[in-house]
């Protein structure tokens, strides 16, 4: 699966993966410029074969870093790429722990709360946890769907793992046992694209899906709490009026409970208030963008960092002023990322164009009202000649009258 730039923000450290590198530095506002640069291209790989076991050619990945996420506490990061590959990094200082490989090319990763597994989720629907404290260990099967993962969360007590699969579906299964379901969250009508669980307010989870819905869970339940139809939001000529969407970012805000969610290929940023107590979703506003945005977070100390596809600003910081979300001028935390990104723009060109693969997860419709209506009235009509032949009379030598179409055979002499 294709994947855009891509954006991560734990405390002050900040990552900006695109293609097969990625560069991680700080947003303090400190004389620290220290940046760390890595490229999958340069990891150790798995020796493969010419041909696999079917005797055709072995696909070789890009080395595409498809996912990535901090830990918790921010100490370490993960990623995995299109060679199949799952990379643990120690963050302070910055240090490549491991490279492990991965069963299937993998659309999700989470860590666990208190940081001692890796939960990789992949396209065939099943999620491997791998350790962290013993980083070359190989991965363990904890669950599987039978269509394809994409996206996995864990509870903030690691209680229970969340899946969403390509099938409608959100499952909340035991982490001990993770073969005993505690839930389905059931209501979407497309994939479900994105899950995000509530960090301070545990017992909910948002889920957004290819159905154009962002919707609000007591997942524990299976309990829908609130659907906010997105499409709802915008004026008929809206950039959302005429596309199928969905969304490929939720982050939140602990700060006055800001729900930030982005779409894939619009250029709009949505902005709701969690009204927790009232179990709702508010919207509050919509930030357009002249470029497209390729992922958003937010930092606590700061507000909403947006990486969009613009060379003279890759990253803008978004902040509330007088209740009303807008672009900040240049602080100095925002130029020195800029300065790193302008060096390293080579790596983000490549993500232009390029979705996140959710175009080929929609359900395919067929209209095949009108030819079953054209072949049933080709039946009736056939029906109705061998139903006429049949009822002409015999001629006077016992044979039976030909009769010309749109002739009318007759009753008999007069």
């Amino acid at each position: 699966m294709a994947s855009s730039a891509g954006l991560a923000l734990c405390g002050q450290a900040l990552v900006v993966r695109g293609g097969s590198r990625f560069l991680a530095t700080t947003t303090a506002s400190s004389d620290d410029d220290s940046l760390f640069v890595y490229d999958c291209s340069t990891a150790e790989k798995k020796p493969q074969e010419n041909k696999g076991e079917d005797g055709q050619p072995v696909e070789k990945g890009s080395d595409t870093i498809l996912a990535s996420t901090f830990s918790k506490s921010g100490s370490y990061f993960a990623l995995t790429d299109d060679s199949k590959r799952l990379i643990l990094f120690r963050t302070k200082p910055w240090q490549c722990l491991s490279v492990r490989i991965v069963v299937r090319r993998c659309t999700a990763l989470t860590f666990t709360a208190s940081e001692e597994k890796v939960l990789v989720a992949d396209k065939s629907g099943d999620v491997y946890s791998f350790s962290v404290l013993e980083p070359h260990e190989c991965g363990r099967l904890e669950l599987g769907h039978l269509s394809m993962l994409l996206d996995v969360a864990v509870s903030p007590d690691d209680r229970f793992v969340l899946t969403a699969d390509r099938d409608e579906k959100i499952r909340v299964s035991w982490a001990s046992a993770p073969h005993n379901i505690e839930a389905f969250c059931l209501g979407h009508t497309e994939f479900v694209s994105r899950i995000f669980v509530v960090p301070d307010h545990p017992e909910l989870l948002l889920s957004s899906s290819g159905d154009c819905t962002l919707r609000l869970w007591e997942y524990r339940r299976g309990r829908e709490l609130h659907c906010c139809h997105l499409a709802s939001l915008q004026e008929p000529a809206g950039p959302w009026s005429d596309k199928r969407f969905a969304a490929s970012r939720i982050t939140y805000w602990s700060r006055d409970s800001w729900v930030a969610l982005l779409c894939d290929c619009v250029p709009v940023v949505c902005l709701f208030r969690l009204d927790a107590p009232g179990r709702q979703l508010v919207c509050r506003q919509q930030l357009s963008f002249q470029h497209r945005v390729w992922d958003a977070a937010f930092e606590e100390s700061r507000g909403l960092w947006v990486l969009q596809d613009c060379r003279e600003a890759p990253l803008v910081l978004c902040r509330p002023v007088d209740g009303q979300w807008q672009v900040v001028p240049e602080t100095t935390a925002v130029q020195k990322v800029s300065a790193h990104l302008h060096r390293n723009w080579a790596m983000l060109e490549g993500s232009a164009g390029v979705n996140d693969g959710f175009s080929g997860l929609y359900k395919a419709t067929f209209d095949n009202m009108a030819t079953y209506l054209k072949k049933k009235e080709e039946r009736l009509q056939q029906q109705l000649r061998k139903k006429r032949h049949k009822n002409v009379p015999p001629g006077p030598n016992g044979q039976t009258k030909k009769v010309k179409s749109g002739e009318v055979p007759s009753s008999g002499s007069s």
